[in-house]
């Protein structure tokens, strides 16, 4: 049970800004803690959607929905929106691979990563103000998750893109239970919509490996930044998905 609690801790602490005061990991430990990342992004969904339930008994739905998004942002310090942004400025172009890899690098926001930033920001914004906040409440566990979960299996399929960087502690690989675990955690909370949670989470798997595929066609792997696009892009769908279906 310890080994079990430190491992979540090491997924809140790399994942989220919360105070869990655990020590520096090591790769492995950090590798390991992947089963507890869906967990993990349930919980900052639920954070969020308690945002989004207390707002809305105050303000329209629709200033709810954006304060929602911005305690997720608060949460996580906006690393997967930092890695989508990077991402889309690298691939955007046509940059040859150890360009792109500098300009994921760089501290600076180009035309691609602001464009990608406006619409994961503004569809995620659309999507929870066209449901009711306690939907759209539900909607952010389940997304969390399945954003979380996508970035799971990455380590499994190809290896990382450069010697060094903010992904490389996942880099040994997570095995086939902690991915089957986190796939099926992900799932179980996409299943409170029924169907369309199935269908919400099976468009979110297409979703990431459409960005997968492109990290390895322009790099030859993953990187720290493209997780962070992967995880947007399986949550953007998620919600997109949840909410036609609940409108």
């Amino acid at each position: 049970m310890m080994r079990e609690a430190l491992l979540l801790a090491t997924a809140l602490q790399f994942l989220t800004r919360l105070p869990v005061g655990t020590p520096p990991w090591k790769p492995e430990q950090l590798t390991r803690s992947m089963r507890y990342f869906p967990l993990v992004g349930a919980l900052v969904g639920a954070i969020s959607g308690g945002v989004l339930i207390l707002a809305a008994t105050l303000v329209p739905l629709q200033i709810a929905a954006g304060l929602a998004l911005a305690g997720t942002i608060a949460l996580t310090g906006a690393l997967h929106e930092d890695g989508l942004a990077d991402t889309a400025d690298a691939l955007g172009g046509h940059a040859p691979r150890q360009r792109a890899l500098a300009i994921m690098r760089d501290s600076r926001i180009g035309t691609y990563g602001a464009a990608a930033l406006i619409l994961s920001i503004g569809l995620r914004w659309a999507a929870l103000a066209s449901v009711d906040a306690g939907t759209g409440a539900l909607l952010l566990v389940a997304a969390g998750a399945t954003g979380r979960a996508a970035i799971v299996p990455v380590s499994l399929l190809c290896g990382y893109a450069r010697a060094a960087g903010a992904g490389d502690g996942v880099s040994p690989g997570a095995s086939s239970a902690e991915i089957a675990l986190a796939s099926l955690t992900a799932l179980a909370f996409c299943l409170i919509f029924g169907m369309a949670g199935l269908l919400a989470f099976a468009l979110a798997a297409a979703a990431a490996w459409i960005i997968l595929r492109l990290l390895l066609r322009r790099l030859g792997g993953y990187t720290g930044d493209g997780l962070g696009a992967i995880e947007q892009a399986a949550e953007i769908t998620v919600l997109i998905t949840l909410a036609g279906a609940c409108a």
